[in-house]
């Protein structure tokens, strides 16, 4: 399964755009390193940089790194959004209950 996963809010707490003090939520972050571990492809997707222009690959890279994250992708060109409608997504908060495991191991509905 291949799994993209936000960044900021999601396996961080990140007070608006002040990233470099962002604070890695170990928990979540070992959620995703599980799906890695399974064999599943994970992609951190953010859109840090999005509206300003400024490259935080660097600082994201080092954080992912010293947070223990693992995965097989970093992409920071996620659009900035306010409402995303998907078939597809998962709440922050669904996916830290375990409700997500629930959603996808149920076949889909036509």
């Amino acid at each position: 399964m291949d799994v993209f996963v936000d960044i900021d809010n999601t396996i961080c707490h990140t007070n608006g755009m002040d990233y470099p003090n962002a604070q890695p939520i170990t928990r979540n972050i070992e959620k995703v390193n599980q799906l890695y571990e399974e064999g599943h492809r994970i992609t951190y997707w953010t859109a840090r940089g999005m509206k300003t222009g400024i490259n935080w690959r660097p600082l994201t890279e080092g954080q992912l790194k010293e947070w223990g994250a693992k995965y097989h992708e970093l992409r920071l060109d996620k659009p900035p959004y306010d409402v995303f409608i998907d078939d597809k997504t998962i709440h922050t908060y669904d996916w830290e209950e375990g409700q997500w495991i629930e959603k996808f191991s149920e076949p889909r509905k036509s």
